[in-house]
């Protein structure tokens, strides 16, 4: 093989690795996007569910009806 030859095999090597290189990176950017969006759900349903979860504390912490 001569240096001509292993030049173009490296470029075309190169080429691929940095195709590959991309994609990788727009899925990691896209994973990412997604895993902000599910943390900030999660955030306000854990916000929900405190909310919520005082309204029934209330409701609990009440004394029985006088017929139990």
């Amino acid at each position: 093989m001569n240096l001509e030859e292993r030049v173009v095999e490296l470029e075309s090597r190169q080429a691929f690795q940095d195709d590959t290189i991309q994609a990788l990176n727009d899925v990691l950017v896209a994973q990412q996007r997604s895993l902000d969006r599910l943390q900030l759900q999660m955030a306000a349903l854990l916000k929900r569910q405190e909310e919520m979860g005082g309204q029934f504390e209330t409701q609990e912490e009440e004394a029985p009806p006088p017929h139990y």
